[in-house]
């Protein structure tokens, strides 16, 4: 955790938000280890009397969520995971432990984002070319950006759902002030600080089955010390009306509880005259969101037939639906942005995002 965006992005307690108090800034009581301005490891507090919850940082990644314990007891697979094995030890543990797992389901979900995020830069993958080569969520993100065209403030960008960090670094390219992703998967969130810090990437790579190859290389990271990456919850983003110039909120909508509450809070977290990229492909799923709370995939039988895209348009049109988003509007959209998943050596997941530019009024 960089202590200069703790500082200048002031977070207030989660818990307390919730649990319906007044903000309350978190201060940082301790610092067991840092590396110049950043805290390698330490502890946030609420100073709320009432409240005065902890929030830990763990590998330079401050976890500031509403419920810190239940956090890491669900989390404490990737948060325990070791990066000190070999490939051989590495390749053992799979086979042992086996397909089905958190340790498989971590290594094969880790592998494939990281792929994407970071192959561009792996030498490995320049021969032979790929028909799907890796980046697609720089080339969405940039494509979004363009969309929103000049006149955007700058200030301080916040990634929504930052993965493992290559859009958060797109972020800092377009512009001049601090940036910072944020996601709950804390083995994408690790990966991402040690890219920024570090300037390598170190995963491994699905070639089939549980058969893994190492990967290990150098990316650049010419705005490293403009970007930071937190534990938070996009449902209960810990920040003040108005904080962000940009926000980037790629394949998040169809991955939390409630979209029109996400939709709403990039509204009230962009300044006047911000600018957003969000990208959906629809792939609605009940175990991240009830089926009631869909953008479109059901009721049929309503005005818009089931569809996504026209429910989309209408809540991020002022009056046009009941729910509809107070103060955005749509700068510019591509309703089917090609983004590809590697799976593993033979198999390439390709999806047609919906990506939208959207611009606060200022």
């Amino acid at each position: 955790m960089r202590i200069g965006h703790f500082e200048a992005l002031a977070p207030v307690c989660p818990r307390c938000r919730i649990e319906g108090r007044p903000d309350s800034p978190l201060t940082l009581t301790r610092i067991g280890a840092r590396e110049g301005d950043v805290v390698i490891d330490g502890t946030l507090q609420c100073g709320a009397p009432d409240c005065l919850c902890e929030f830990p940082v763990i590998d330079a990644v401050p976890v500031i969520v509403a419920d810190p314990a239940r956090y890491l007891a669900d989390s404490q697979t990737q948060i325990l995971a070791r990066d000190d094995l070999s490939a051989d030890a590495l390749g053992l543990l799979g086979d042992a432990i086996g397909p089905g797992t958190p340790f498989e389901a971590t290594r094969h979900h880790l592998g494939a984002y990281a792929h994407d995020h970071w192959g561009e830069f792996d030498p490995e993958e320049a021969a032979p070319p790929s028909a799907f080569p890796p980046g697609s969520v720089a080339r969405a993100l940039r494509a979004g950006l363009a969309m929103l065209g000049e006149g955007v403030p700058e200030g301080p960008a916040l990634d929504i759902g930052c993965s493992v960090g290559r859009a958060s670094m797109e972020l800092a390219a377009a512009g001049g002030g601090p940036v910072l992703g944020v996601d709950l998967n804390f083995s994408m969130l690790r990966l991402a600080q040690r890219a920024i810090l570090r300037g390598r990437v170190a995963y491994q790579r699905r070639r089939i089955g549980l058969v893994y190859d190492p990967r290990d290389f150098t990316v650049p990271a010419p705005d490293a010390a403009r970007i930071d990456f937190w534990a938070c919850d996009a449902m209960a983003l810990p920040f003040g009306a108005g904080a962000f110039a940009r926000i980037s909120a790629l394949n998040v909508l169809d991955c939390v509880p409630s979209p029109v509450a996400l939709l709403n809070a990039v509204a009230v977290l962009l300044r006047p005259a911000g600018g957003a990229v969000l990208s959906t492909p629809y792939d609605w799923a009940p175990s991240a969101t009830e089926p009631a709370f869909w953008i479109g995939g059901h009721s049929q039988r309503g005005p818009h037939q089931g569809a996504a895209e026209p429910l989309l348009r209408a809540l991020l049109t002022e009056g046009q639906h009941p729910q509809s988003i107070a103060g955005i509007a749509i700068a510019g959209e591509d309703p089917a942005f090609p983004w590809a998943v590697r799976l593993h050596a033979r198999s390439t997941m390709v999806y047609a995002l919906h990506l939208l530019a959207l611009r606060k009024s200022a």
